[in-house]
């Protein structure tokens, strides 16, 4: 099924009969399971929530996290890319997705959304270092004649 942009395989859901309760209830649990160390669960309901509520633009940011804190950055860069779509004002979309371009080896695009997330809010010093950072990468590859996209290899 793919639902703003978001592709969500069988295999990436639960059972067939569902979880109890309406969006609202799996997004606390899924919220509650994110915070407890459970990314992959907590996905899974958030999928389920999107189903439901596809405009959902705190499922999508949920769905992000929950994808990037379980490594799945190319998942996770999907859920952002939507959320930064449907809100291309909100900072955290483009921090995230940020995160898994550099995640991704993807420094350039890294650089871009970093850099739109410390413009909207400056305040947030993850934004900067993140943003310090993926600076760096750049230089550092571009005065080492490295390519400025993936892996280096020797």
């Amino acid at each position: 099924m793919k639902e703003w942009g978001v592709t969500i395989s069988a295999d990436q859901r639960s059972d067939s009969i569902g979880p109890a309760g309406d969006p609202y209830d799996w997004f606390q649990r899924a919220g509650e399971l994110l915070a407890s160390g459970n990314p992959d669960a907590a996905a899974q309901l958030l999928e389920r929530v999107l189903d439901a509520e596809p405009r959902s633009q705190a499922a999508l940011e949920s769905l992000g996290r929950a994808r990037f804190d379980a490594r799945r950055y190319d998942e996770a860069a999907e859920a952002f890319g939507v959320l930064v779509e449907c809100a291309p004002d909100n900072d955290y979309a483009h921090f995230g997705l940020g995160l898994c371009h550099w995640h991704r080896q993807h420094f350039e695009e890294a650089r871009d959304h970093l850099a739109l997330a410390f413009v909207m809010r400056p305040s947030r010093s993850e934004y900067g270092r993140a943003l310090s950072q993926v600076k760096a990468t750049l230089l550092a590859r571009a005065r080492g004649d490295l390519p400025l996209k993936g892996p280096v290899l020797s």
